[in-house]
């Protein structure tokens, strides 16, 4: 194995990562590279898709992705996933002073929804758009997550929907703009590694394992996400629910 763990990630995206080399992901991938023996690099990914970040895994750009990286079938086409460390699910924002009647997908008739271009997101945004349950949705480029959210505040945009922890942490930072609903999903957040590195797959689970096992993983997770259980996929999402 190489002596440096390479690790693509889309900076920020706190609690997982901030521009500040800071995070769930970045605790939990430092220790995993402590427990295989190898130093860790963190490589940016700076895609307008999310997605985009399996083509860049799969043509080597990187060893590994941990980006608070959802499971999912299209996906799993692509790059290999290790056991999944954190479950959570999407969660709704909206500016609470100007639609204060908006408390969840059901109340989003007439309006218009944002999501981040390949997030996992979208396809649940698509879906309420062909059940006629939202008027529109307004599809940003990934890094443009602050200027979604700010758009709340302007009336371009009335709700948001994306990953909690994250859009918990994003949200308090943007006067107004409030989380209304969680757990609209239950999606798995894992490691993942090109299919075709098996051998690193296998690595890095043992380590992820023995990090569980030890208290490390459940303590970073307590750090960054206000609980140390794995399963936070409830409608509260532990210290950070409020």
């Amino acid at each position: 194995m190489a002596e440096v763990l390479r690790v693509g990630a889309a900076f920020p995206d706190p609690p997982f990562n901030d521009v500040h080399g800071a995070g769930l992901d970045v605790e939990l991938m430092t220790a995993i590279a402590a427990q295989l023996g190898v130093e860790v690099q963190f490589i940016r990914y700076e895609g307008r898709d999310f997605n985009g970040i399996f083509d860049a895994l799969d043509s080597g750009d990187f060893d590994c992705v941990a980006s608070g990286t959802t499971i999912t079938g299209s996906r799993a086409l692509k790059a290999a996933f290790c056991d999944p460390y954190l479950i959570s699910g999407q969660a709704l924002a909206v500016d609470a002073g100007q639609l204060p009647e908006v408390k969840s997908t059901d109340d989003l008739e007439g309006l218009t929804i944002g999501v981040q271009r390949g997030n996992t997101s979208q396809p649940i945004a698509n879906r309420l758009l062909a059940d006629e349950k939202v008027a529109r949705v307004r599809v940003y480029d990934y890094g443009g997550i602050r200027t979604a959210l700010r758009d709340l505040t302007t009336g371009r945009c009335d709700a948001f929907m994306k990953l909690d922890p994250v859009l918990t942490r994003l949200a308090d930072a943007v006067p107004g703009v409030s989380v209304v609903q969680r757990g609209i999903t239950t999606e798995k957040i894992a490691i993942a590694v090109p299919t075709t590195d098996t051998a690193l797959l296998g690595r890095i689970n043992v380590a992820q394992a023995t990090l569980e096992k030890d208290g490390t993983l459940p303590a970073i997770r307590e750090r960054w996400t206000g609980s140390p259980r794995a399963d936070q996929s409830g409608p509260l999402i532990g210290g950070l629910s409020g």
